[in-house]
């Protein structure tokens, strides 16, 4: 099968409490009103990818456990492909959103897609993390995300291949991280010197991007509801974003569809919960003055 969008992020099974009015402290006991399962990390980004009508597969290592027997059926019911090998073990999150924001803690034995996995395949788009750059064919257009372990692991040494690739994706931390600077204005200048398209999300605040060598500040756009959960909204950025690049959108379009689709998921609980259709998309596109681009 061809695919338009092949996703190497690990990919992890989410565990959300729901309904959290704060974090426990040591020796208390909080209640929570539901507790849901999803697909997370890479799998967000790929479920967001089929919903957005591009033929997806997601490319990281599942286990042979429930967690991994869980992802798999997920993702066959929302139509992505899991490809490539299996592991051991399924990484797990836990987490608990709390007033706009949450905490996570993670399982993660580290297993990571390599470059034999998606050998095979030559799909318009992949979107990889900044270690996995090297598993990204030639000629196949590279899409980068940037978590807080890459950034520790990645600041003041980025890889010469990060220059190569469409964006470079990251949050404001990430950003900071990545670059060893307290201003964000700084660290955007840097990191655009080796790749020429940064988008730094802002959570509420929106988005900085440099594109093209162009600043471009993209702000919050009013979706009508609260927020319920962020987890996850800059994964399903990185898929909007691909999505408007392989409709032909221009830079800045991209940025403004991207944001969007970002920003309607955090009314719901989970990711994937709040991850809309393409149909969604663009209705509440051109409620945004958006203009849809040809496919």
């Amino acid at each position: 099968m061809t695919f338009d969008l092949v996703v190497l992020s690990p990919a992890f099974l989410d565990l959300t409490f729901v309904g959290l009015e704060g974090l426990p402290t040591l020796g208390a006991e909080l209640f929570a009103g539901d507790l849901l399962r999803s697909p997370g990390g890479g799998a967000i980004t790929a479920v967001a990818g089929a919903r957005l009508g591009l033929r997806t597969a997601l490319a990281a290592p599942l286990g042979d456990d429930l967690a991994g027997d869980f992802l798999r059926e997920e993702l066959a019911r929302e139509g992505v492909e899991v490809i490539g090998r299996r592991s051991r073990v399924t990484p797990v999150t836990v987490v608990l959103p709390v007033a706009g924001d949450s905490a996570m803690v993670t399982v993660d034995q580290g297993v990571r897609c390599t470059a034999a996995d998606v050998a095979n395949h030559a799909p318009a788009a992949m979107v990889a993390g900044i270690d996995q750059l090297t598993c990204v064919p030639s000629g196949v257009a590279s899409y980068v995300t940037c978590g807080n372990d890459d950034a520790r692991a990645f600041a003041r040494r980025l890889p010469a291949a990060l220059g190569e690739s469409r964006a470079l994706f990251l949050r404001e931390h990430e950003a900071l991280v990545l670059t060893e600077r307290s201003d964000l204005e700084a660290a955007v200048e840097d990191l655009a010197r080796s790749v020429p398209t940064v988008v730094v999300s802002q959570g509420p605040s929106g988005a900085v991007a440099i594109l093209e060598g162009r600043r471009h500040d993209v702000p919050a756009s009013d979706v009508g509801r609260p927020v319920v959960d962020t987890t996850g909204a800059s994964d399903l950025l990185v898929a909007a974003y691909v999505w408007a690049d392989l409709r032909g959108a221009d830079a800045e379009e991209r940025v403004r569809w991207a944001a969007l689709y970002a920003e309607l998921s955090v009314t719901a609980p989970t990711a994937v919960g709040g991850a809309v259709s393409e149909e969604r998309l663009l209705d509440e596109g051109a409620r945004h003055g958006l203009s849809p681009s040809p496919r």
